[in-house]
């Protein structure tokens, strides 16, 4: 084996600039522009370490990585302008040891291969079959991007995940998608919301009864730890969790067994334990309110949630797929946005973050009327941008009208101002002329003039 760095990418761009960083850095480094070239290198050496990217012409680096994989040779360090969960998660089950999202910090990729170097340890291998997601988990962002490389390297773990975020920003869908690019994915996902189920009900919930256990109890009932055994159990809003019950959930942790309501038979359990919640489980835990012990053993991995505001660059991209999943999913025709309504719902704020968006997307794709959505169709609160710069989307109207070639938007915009105007006006003085022209600083004479005009137009 040589003490060289090899960097496989078919950009020569980025084999220059990577490959002088890691020269400053004091690394002899060898270049490849694909695959067949490292093969034939691998005759007569074998690199101290292998960065390769992931799509090229010809054989891809997942492919070249699982053969290297298979001779031994290591490490390998992933790049890839494609950071999705599931290329993330195929890469470090095939034995990546790093994963660099393009475009990268060059200070960052030198300090990724050093540390690679300074600990080469044999990766684990769960074999290299890419399992199609079953989430929904999308973005380009730069956040998203460092979410799903997280995502990638603990999913075949089995340590504990706290996953932390806003309400409405997609904690299932990171718990599900842990799960699915896991070893357990062919095993149960059991999900709970531990807010949504009553104190007194859900130790019963959580760990099963037998039967006479309680009043109602007729029958034994497994719980979700049994359900989910060999798989996944997901405790959404952990930090609502009854002290007694958190009492309760730490030993099942420590000693992964556990007794069901009114039985006597112990009972063994394999279960991996994925936790969200929205709020500060450290502010709890100072508060009396959570056990600190309970969140060590549940915080091991945290993944951290961005909320939709401050990714707005993903808008676009959840807003196309989550209208075209809605049509597909009820048997609709397609639709799509056009481009001034797109920016116009880019620029809304979203408390209630990616749901709040899908559920605007899922309304428009029943509500709005035509196979193109426009900025009329999203009612009256997307028409003022964050800002609250209605000219902004005036200007998006003037731009498509006249893109559309439709004539006489002058006339037409003018009259839609006056209108807007006048009847504000007429609302806020109810109804009174002589105040609502005032208020608007027209002559009375001027405001029934148009609004006779307007009148006449109508019929």
């Amino acid at each position: 084996m040589t003490e060289e760095i090899w960097i496989v990418d078919d950009d020569r761009g980025v084999r220059f600039v990577l490959a002088e960083a890691l020269r400053d850095a004091g690394l002899t480094v060898r270049e490849f522009g694909e695959v067949a070239g490292v093969r034939a290198a691998l005759r007569d050496t074998r690199p101290a370490l292998l960065l390769t990217d992931v799509r090229m012409p010809g054989e891809d680096g997942l492919a070249l990585l699982t053969e290297l994989q298979a001779l031994a040779i290591g490490p390998v360090i992933v790049m890839s302008a494609y950071t999705d969960v599931a290329t993330t998660a195929a890469a470090y089950r095939a034995g990546a040891v790093d994963y660099l999202a393009k475009p990268f910090d060059l200070d960052h990729a030198v300090a990724s291969v050093q540390r690679a170097l300074a600990s080469v340890a044999a990766p684990t291998v769960t074999g290299n079959h890419v399992v199609a997601p079953e989430h929904a988990l999308l973005g380009e962002s730069a956040a998203m991007r460092e979410v799903f490389r997280l995502i990638g390297r603990v999913a075949a773990s089995d340590l504990n995940v706290l996953i932390t975020g806003e309400t409405g920003t997609g904690k299932e869908l990171v718990a599900r998608a842990l799960h699915v690019e896991s070893a357990r994915s062919g095993k149960p996902f059991i999900a709970l919301n531990t807010a949504a189920i009553p104190s007194e009900l859900l130790e019963s919930e959580l760990f099963g009864h037998e039967a006479g256990a309680f009043t109602g109890a007729t029958r034994r009932v497994a719980g979700r730890f049994e359900q989910a055994e060999g798989g996944t159990l997901f405790l959404d809003e952990i930090g609502d969790m009854p002290l007694v019950l958190q009492t309760r959930l730490l030993r099942v942790l420590a000693g992964g067994e556990f007794y069901r309501v009114g039985g006597r038979e112990l009972i063994r359990c394999n279960v991996r334990i994925v936790a969200a919640t929205h709020q500060d489980l450290a502010l709890r835990v100072a508060a009396g309110q959570f056990r600190a012990d309970l969140m060590h053993r549940l915080d091991v991995v945290r993944i951290e949630l961005p909320s939709l505001r401050t990714r707005r660059s993903d808008i676009p991209l959840l807003a196309q797929h989550f209208l075209a999943a809605t049509a597909h999913e009820l048997k609709l025709p397609p639709k799509r946005f056009s481009r001034a309504a797109l920016k116009l719902v880019a620029q809304r704020d979203y408390p209630g973050n990616v749901r709040e968006l899908e559920n605007l997307c899922r309304r428009l794709a029943v509500i709005a009327p035509g196979s193109e959505i426009l900025p009329a169709d999203l009612g009256s609160s997307a028409h003022a941008p964050s800002g609250g710069e209605w000219t902004d989307a005036l200007r998006e109207w003037a731009v498509e009208a006249l893109t559309g070639g439709e004539a006489d938007i002058h006339a037409r915009a003018r009259e839609a101002l006056d209108q807007t105007l006048l009847q504000a006006a007429l609302q806020a003085n109810e109804g009174h002329r002589q105040n609502a022209a005032q208020a608007l600083g027209v002559g009375r004479n001027t405001l029934t003039r148009k609004l006779g005009a307007s009148r006449t137009r109508r019929h």
